[in-house]
């Protein structure tokens, strides 16, 4: 008998809350199986994101939505479970943000996949991308804070906090914002570099008397990636406050430079028709820029500065070395009286006839 009472849902509320969470389950299960399926085809990339990022989600929110809704339903003609509701509303809150939360990513994730990297000039697609990860984050910020605010203004006892999360005023905020002055032009400088972009990620940059490339953009801060692998991380006001160096600000393509010290006895025709003939047997050229040319002399010796242009940082900097060492092993098989160097000249005495005759 006893337990036909614990059945008895005019007693209590389980045996309801349970039904709604296995039809939750199972419709969620559904649901799940039918994103798996749409994500095996080629042409769904989109679905294939939301089956990595959102189908974990699922397993909590849909049985989540119907015990509520059963809560709810309950609670209304047995105001005495009202708490066993507001449980259910709370934990439904917390699982609808982590929900908006990857569907921001999922957003993300597709705009990113429509990107194209691998151009010659992937200029524009490395400034959309980095407006993408800085608005992601503001999003999820904002999102968050959304979903704190609708939490705590569910109860009346603490409303005022959630009024005061949304308007954000009062002397609290004020006080807030001199203590946090730093951090909040960091964020501020950070919307500032994420619209005018004088950096973007993967950009090459001089800073602090290092090469580097643009690693990651946050909120606050930037990582450098350096090319021994090292990392610089700089506050994110240093790119708005400092001078640096942006290889790459307009367009990926550099042009290189190698530069020889040589013999006035170089042969200058020669040594363009062979830095032509270089560039014209290797990809990396871009097939735009060259040139050779006489730049200064130094007492002895001559500069020589060989140009050439590249699709992008990297192949800029092959090019240059393998310029160099053509270039180099030409020379000392070709011309070997045009490398440098030094000239010793033995200065003869006259000799004096003395009175002897001698």
């Amino acid at each position: 008998m006893e337990f036909l009472e614990v059945l008895n849902y005019r007693n209590a509320p389980w045996l309801i809350l349970t039904i709604a969470a296995l039809v939750g389950l199972v419709m969620s299960l559904l649901l799940i199986n039918l994103i798996r399926i749409a994500a095996s085809r080629e042409q769904w990339r989109a679905v294939r994101a939301v089956r990595e990022n959102l189908t974990n989600v699922l397993f909590f929110f849909v049985p989540m939505v119907a015990v509520t809704i059963a809560a709810r339903a309950y609670a209304v003609p047995y105001p005495d479970y009202a708490w066993l509701f507001a449980i259910c509303k709370i934990v439904l809150i917390a699982v609808s943000t982590w929900l908006v939360v990857r569907i921001v990513i999922i957003v993300e994730k597709i705009l990113v996949d429509q990107l194209d990297f691998n151009t010659p000039d992937n200029n524009q697609a490395r400034r959309l991308f980095t407006k993408i990860k800085f608005v992601k984050r503001m999003v999820i910020i904002l999102v968050v804070t959304i979903g704190v605010s609708i939490l705590l203004l569910s109860f009346d006892s603490v409303r005022q906090y959630g009024v005061g999360i949304l308007t954000s005023a009062g002397i609290v905020s004020v006080i807030i914002g001199f203590a946090a002055q730093k951090s909040l032009a960091n964020l501020m400088a950070g919307i500032q570099i994420a619209f005018t972009q004088p950096i973007k990620i993967d950009d090459v940059v001089i800073v602090e008397g290092e090469w580097g490339r643009i690693e990651e953009i946050n909120l606050t801060y930037v990582v450098v990636n350096i090319w021994d692998l090292r990392r610089i991380v700089l506050p994110i006001t240093y790119f708005i406050e400092n001078p640096f160096q942006n290889w790459t600000r307009n367009e990926s393509a550099l042009i290189g430079t190698a530069f020889f010290q040589l013999n006035y006895h170089a042969p200058i025709p020669r040594l363009r028709e062979k830095l032509k003939e270089i560039l014209d047997t290797t990809p990396l050229w871009n097939g735009k820029s060259w040139a050779l040319q006489v730049t200064d002399t130094q007492g002895q010796l001559m500069v020589v500065r060989a140009l050439m242009s590249a699709r992008n940082s990297g192949e800029t900097f092959d090019l240059r070395c393998l310029v160099r060492e053509k270039m180099i092993e030409f020379i000392v098989q070709e011309y070997p009286e045009a490398l440098p160097s030094t000239r010793i000249e033995e200065q003869q005495k006259p000799v004096r006839m003395t009175d002897t005759g001698l």
